[in-house]
């Protein structure tokens, strides 16, 4: 039996956490409508939530750093004529938001930069006279520019060119209502999931149905679908015994699932949030208190549980934050706004790691807002990926520089010059022919001479006996003298060598050796005045000093700052011990 142990991947550890209270929205009517759909919409900008609303649909868009209580008759959206079932923001423009409606109609709005000040009624575009029912869901294209997709409860999916208002296609394909409709990757081919239990891929060109699957679940619940990055369509569904699944597909095959997994017992519609950057897939159902997330890869079992985040609320709607708006200075790769009966609370998924650096691997370059193509080019049938951008561009001006590894201008602090004495030229061919001028022996050291101790050592060492005989006196004589010899011999040495030391330094007058270059004698300072200390003297600025390099190390420590009061803020909030 062999053992495969654990699965290595950098999401392992991922974990949610509530933000804070004071970064909720607190006092929204959040609408009670039973169709199942997310009832929020967010982009880095914005926070737009569907509201309760009487004799009219409307919904309410926040600028997302205003988070707290919203006023008591806050600015609306207010144009359709029923309820309002589902909004999208564009992928290109932060201020361009669609909504469908009961009344039959899709419409496009532009909100001030600012928010909004007073509340809007008209429209920059509608879209109508098309949907004969209710339309329940939209779609805009992942590349092209002003396209939009509807589905409605007449059994038609139609693609718009909103900058028009004109329909290009018109997909007749369903039988019964639709549960769900999304794009793949490029905006080539469309999914869709109906109640007549199939599962449809189709070109939306053309409309024709490329693939299908029919009971793709068996349950009579509504399914989802939306599209994976590479090709592959993941759903959610409910089986025969109501149990919910998910399930993993080929878009070219769909005649058996790559994988096919239950989750539990809920009664919920869970709605799949994809990541394509992370290729994660968070499931967050319609009355649970809980977020599932999943990593997809190529490896069996293709679809990894990694873990959960509970709450003791259960949700009534979810808005996704596009990679472009989560906050990479602390990690964080996803960020759900759960919506509760009267406030929307975020929560942000987050990978740990040590280093306070940017995580390149973590964000990998994501969708950027320009587009590929323009309506007119795809309406002619043209392609294209997504234009991408990078994250750390995003945050460039708070993010650590990269460390200079080459042009540096700093100098080598260890590449100092040794002063290596030079040897001395002359123009003397006899003298520098000569033969050189033996070393003088050395001069052997003078004797040491043992001094008494100090009259204090004297004064504490124990007395002893002292015997005056006539032997005491004739060995002390001796002392005397050979003490006096030496100092003799003492002095003569120093004599000899001073007479030595003035012969070597008049042979040197006659040819000095040349003196390295004496430094420029500095100004002396002015003498200060009398009880007055000197002031200190002013800092000079080296020539190669680098003004911008000293600039980006305090956004650097600015930063890093910010990152340790946000995390003792979450360490306080979990330990209950904030203001």
């Amino acid at each position: 039996m062999s053992f495969r142990g654990l699965r290595t991947s950098k999401f392992r550890h991922v974990f949610g956490t509530a933000m804070r209270k004071d970064s909720h929205y607190e006092g929204i009517r959040v609408t009670r409508n039973s169709w199942d759909s997310t009832f929020c919409a967010v982009n880095p900008k914005f926070l737009a939530i569907v509201t309760e609303a009487a004799g009219g649909g409307c919904f309410l868009v926040l600028p997302i750093e205003k988070a707290g209580r919203v006023p008591n008759n806050p600015p609306m959206v207010a144009g359709h004529r029923a309820a309002v079932l589902d909004i999208q923001w564009s992928p290109f423009d932060d201020t361009i938001i669609a909504s469908c409606s009961e009344d039959m109609t899709i419409k496009v709005w532009v909100i001030p930069e600012k928010g909004l000040e007073e509340s809007i009624t008209e429209p920059e575009a509608s879209l109508e006279s098309v949907h004969q029912r209710r339309v329940g869901f939209i779609a805009w294209h992942p590349s092209a520019h002003n396209i939009l997709m509807s589905a409605g409860s007449d059994n038609f999916v139609v693609i718009w060119n909103v900058g028009t208002e004109e329909p290009l296609s018109l997909i007749e394909c369903h039988t019964d209502i639709l549960w769900s409709c999304g794009w793949n990757y490029n905006g080539t081919r469309i999914v869709t999931t109906c109640k007549d239990k199939t599962l449809r891929v189709i070109d939306p060109r053309t409309g024709d149905v490329i693939s299908e699957r029919k009971k793709a679940h068996d349950g009579a619940k509504p399914q989802r679908a939306v599209y994976l990055k590479d090709g592959r369509v993941f759903t959610t569904g409910f089986s025969r015994m109501s149990e919910r699944q998910y399930a993993l597909w080929d878009d070219n095959n769909l005649s058996e699932p790559i994988t096919l997994e239950e989750i539990d017992t809920s009664n919920g519609v869970i709605f799949p949030f994809y990541d394509p950057d992370n290729n994660m897939v968070y499931l967050g159902g319609k009355g649970d208190s809980n977020i599932r997330y999943y990593e997809v890869t190529e490896q069996s079992p293709y679809v990894h549980y990694i873990d959960r985040f509970d709450t003791s609320d259960p949700q009534r709607g979810l808005g996704f934050m596009p990679k472009r708006g989560v906050n990479a200075l602390q990690n964080e790769i996803a960020r759900f706004y759960k919506l509760h009966p009267n406030k929307c609370e975020p929560i942000s998924f987050t990978v740990p790691r040590k280093s306070e650096l940017f995580q390149e691997d973590l964000y990998p370059d994501t969708a950027s807002q320009v587009p590929a193509l323009s309506a007119d080019e795809w309406i002619e049938g043209k392609n294209a990926d997504p234009n991408l951008m990078s994250i750390r561009d995003e945050f460039a001006s708070v993010l650590p520089a990269k460390p200079k590894l080459a042009g540096l201008k700093k100098p080598n602090a260890l590449n100092r010059p040794k002063l290596a004495p030079s040897k001395p030229t002359s123009t003397n061919s006899v003298r520098d022919s000569a033969p050189p001028k033996p070393a003088p022996e050395p001069t052997p050291p003078p004797p040491k001479v043992e001094r008494s101790p100090p009259a204090r050592e004297r004064e504490r060492s124990p007395p002893r006996e002292v015997h005056r005989g006539s032997g005491d006196r004739t060995s002390v004589a001796a002392t005397a003298q050979k003490l006096q010899q030496q100092h003799n011999a003492y002095e003569r040495q120093e004599v000899h060598a001073r007479e030595e030391e003035k012969v070597e330094e008049g042979a040197g007058a006659k040819d000095p050796p040349p003196e390295p270059p004496k430094p420029e004698p500095e100004p002396e300072p002015e003498p200060a005045a009398p009880r007055q200390q000197p002031a200190a003297p002013q800092p000079q600025i080296p020539p190669d000093f680098d003004f911008q390099e000293l600039l980006e190390e305090v956004k650097g420590l600015r930063a890093l700052v910010r990152q340790h009061e946000r995390r003792i803020m979450n360490l306080e909030d979990a330990l209950g011990i904030g203001d």
